[in-house]
């Protein structure tokens, strides 16, 4: 492990390429957790909190916020891999499809 903490590289086994999208991943990742949590939190939570624990409403307004988030995410992952895989059979066939 001591790659990982700033050592050098084992001789073999590693695939760099692997990491790097790893590291990419988790950044996309975290940075959608991030929004999701600020976004139905702004929705969702009272700014007077009364209570120590999430009212009925609010638990409910989360459950759907964040469902809702989900799909939309999936939704837009799904028609960006679409569009990418239709730009790069016309890249392949000399054109290319507008965005």
């Amino acid at each position: 492990m001591s790659f990982l903490r700033g050592g050098a590289p084992p001789s073999s086994g590693v695939n760099v390429d692997k990491i790097d999208m790893a590291i990419t991943e988790l950044d996309t990742v975290t940075d959608f957790f991030n929004k999701m949590v600020s976004s139905c939190y702004s929705k969702c939570i009272s700014t007077r909190f009364a209570e120590p624990d999430l009212n009925k409403g609010e638990s409910v307004c989360i459950d759907r916020c964040v469902g809702k988030y989900n799909e939309v995410q999936k939704k837009v992952g799904e028609k960006l891999q679409s569009r990418g895989a239709a730009n790069a059979a016309a890249g392949a066939a000399g054109g290319f499809s507008p965005l």
